[in-house]
């Protein structure tokens, strides 16, 4: 059996707000669609409240389970892969879709033929689900549906950060994402769905960007999605960058558009690396410029059969030297001994 459209939901632990986003789904006035539940070894009730709509949704609703732990993007992998619907609507499991939402995809999918449908605005609903605000899109702000057929206008704007990067924005044909193999980058733990984005990109033909805002996305509480130590954050960082340009240079090698467009190339690789990249100096900006050197070239080395060092290095030797320069203007000495003396300790524990 297939429907128009599989919901793919990745779950890890989302007891507080499944059943809100279940009966988001249940009052959908579109009726054609399953849902793909993928539990990513949930420690709570999260599998027993899917386990308890199965006799709602009847056959369109299914339910997997990992074997191990995947992350957001290997537990959306596995969801798009079992899915069986014309297109695919990712939705997180602590969030909502309003009833006409999935019915409003759907016909604007197949008005204009889309390979992608991406959504400029969605509401932005506070942790207990009382306060929702509209966000607007970044730069890609239309009124009416924007036809995007110009890749080199697409690059451009992605080079800019002018698209936002939520799975949940897209709506997308299930067989162009499989057809070119544009899975999530597993390696990737924390922005998979801006690699994911880039990719998709890319890729389609035919993107539609409309100013339609029927998802609300729950902002997480602080903690909520983990915290680590100082030195942690700089070396998870670091391996994002490593694993963001090695996915990154594997996705374009097999690009059409950069083959026959490689001046892109460049420009594209330096857009990834420097947004992770200010992360890290946000996050340490009295770190010197040998020492984040060092933990890059580690990591580099780790994995130097899977890209080219001339394409990323000089890139990221570059950064290093422009944006600290910005950041170091108002920490003072004491700060650097601070963070120095917490970054060894947290490294030595």
């Amino acid at each position: 059996m297939t429907h128009a459209v599989s919901v793919v939901i990745p779950v890890f632990n989302a007891e507080k707000y499944f059943v809100e986003c279940f009966d988001s789904l249940l009052n959908q006035t579109f009726q054609d669609y399953e849902v793909v539940v993928v539990n990513d070894c949930s420690t709570d009730s999260s599998r027993q409240i899917a386990e308890s709509y199965v006799e709602k949704f009847g056959e369109r609703l299914r339910i997997f389970d990992n074997e191990q732990n995947l992350g957001p993007g290997g537990t959306r992998n596995k969801g798009l892969q079992v899915s069986r619907g014309e297109y695919v609507f990712f939705l997180d499991a602590d969030d909502l879709i309003l009833p006409d939402g999935l019915e409003n995809l759907f016909r604007l999918a197949k008005t204009f033929d889309a390979d992608v449908l991406n959504l400029t605005g969605c509401y932005i609903m506070s942790n207990d689900g009382q306060e929702t605000i509209l966000q607007p899109a970044r730069k890609i702000a239309v009124e009416e549906p924007l036809i995007d057929v110009d890749k080199d206008w697409r690059m451009i704007n992605l080079i800019r950060n002018n698209f936002r990067w939520a799975p949940w924005r897209k709506f997308t044909r299930r067989n162009f994402l499989i057809d070119n193999e544009l899975f999530f980058p597993e390696k990737i733990r924390r922005a998979e769905d801006v690699m994911w984005t880039h990719a998709v990109w890319f890729f389609a033909k035919k993107i539609v960007h409309v100013p339609l805002a029927i998802y609300f996305h729950r902002k997480a509480l602080p903690g909520e999605r983990g915290d680590r130590s100082l030195y942690s954050e700089v070396k998870f960082r670091t391996v994002t960058i490593v694993h963001a340009v090695e996915w990154l240079n594997k996705i374009i090698n097999r690009s059409p558009f950069f083959e026959a467009n490689p001046q892109y190339r460049y420009p594209m690789i330096k857009h990834i690396a420097e947004r992770f990249f200010m992360i890290i100096l946000r996050l340490v900006p009295a770190i010197s410029s040998a020492e984040l050197y060092d933990l890059l070239r580690e990591e580099f080395e780790k994995n130097s059969a899977a890209y080219n060092p001339a394409d990323v290095l000089p890139v990221l030797c570059t950064l290093m030297v422009e944006y600290q320069k910005r950041m170091l203007k108002n920490v003072t000495d004491d700060d650097r001994r601070k963070l120095k003396k917490i970054l060894k300790q947290e490294k030595k524990s």
